[in-house]
């Protein structure tokens, strides 16, 4: 009862009500992590169906490792998750998801998808989940929002898959809108968003937006010197060999926005793990290997 009682009250305090059909999935998930005698460790850990957060023993030198799981397969139309994860002060963590998000078709309703992190200070988070796939016809509303504390560093990221390629399907209708704020101490430091409707097609296709890609994926990197790294990020995106995949980088403040897109949605998921591991090693002082489901 309690359980439940407390989903109904984190969900309502999220997630937007929705006036369409009953949803097949109305799931949570909460983690908090902490530093703890030099060592990060979980703290905290609410979740309910369809959402589960699994703590794989992670690889010598690694730090902590989450990974979310939406054990339903994936996101039909009216289905609601919300996914909050907190790091203390002076912790290290990795989050990611176990497998590319699959946004199925919707005959009406948008599914909706609510992210918060919360970066303590003189802490390491990253998070980065697995490819988002939209299939023809999906629909979907998604909100990540970040609040990190000065000293904090943050590596998040995503990429979106338009269409099943494979199937000779594209992104042409539906509803795609993604939304990112990133605030400081209460201060908004950086906003972003992406809305596709209508005209889809056209969308994709204009030479001036997307150019008829693929995938598009985006890493932003919150540190205090943030800055004097970019030269370094620049240097490993021009050392990517694949042609089929674009990359660029740039600073604002304490900011680095790291964007990729391309024409084959494979050979821009190796882009974009490619530059997180050279990534990891260069500015971050982690492991080159990521986490195993990346690499599955």
């Amino acid at each position: 009862m309690c359980a439940a009682i407390l989903r109904s009250e984190y969900l309502a305090e999220h997630l937007v009500p929705d006036s369409g059909p009953v949803c097949w999935s109305d799931g949570a998930a909460r983690v908090a992590v902490a530093a703890d005698r030099g060592r990060t460790r979980l703290r905290d850990l609410y979740q309910s169906d369809p959402c589960r957060v699994l703590f794989p023993r992670p690889a010598s030198g690694s730090p902590f490792e989450g990974i979310v799981v939406t054990t339903s397969g994936g996101i039909v139309g009216g289905d609601r998750i919300a996914l909050r994860i907190e790091a203390g002060d002076n912790s290290v963590a990795t989050f990611t998801t176990q497998a590319a998000e699959k946004i199925y078709r919707s005959a009406g309703p948008d599914s909706r998808i609510a992210i918060e992190l919360t970066i303590g200070a003189d802490s390491l988070l990253e998070w980065m989940p697995q490819e988002t796939i939209l299939f023809d016809g999906a629909r979907l509303r998604r909100t990540t929002n970040i609040e990190v504390e000065p000293g904090s560093r943050l590596l998040c990221g995503e990429m979106i898959v338009f269409g099943r390629r494979a199937r000779g399907e594209t992104f042409t209708r539906g509803f795609f809108y993604d939304s990112w704020r990133i605030t400081e101490g209460g201060r908004l430091i950086w906003a972003d968003a992406l809305h596709l409707a209508d005209d889809i097609e056209a969308t994709m296709n204009r030479t001036s937006s997307f150019d008829g890609a693929a995938a598009l994926g985006t890493l932003v990197y919150r540190a205090d010197n943030a800055r004097r790294h970019l030269d370094n990020v620049r240097e490993i995106l021009r050392d990517s060999p694949d042609d089929r995949c674009m990359a660029a980088a740039t600073c604002l403040d304490s900011l680095l926005i790291m964007r990729f897109l391309g024409s084959d949605a494979a050979a821009t998921r190796r882009a974009v793990a490619n530059f997180w591991s050279a990534f990891r090693v260069a500015v971050l002082d982690l492991p080159v290997r990521l986490p195993r489901v990346w690499e599955t």
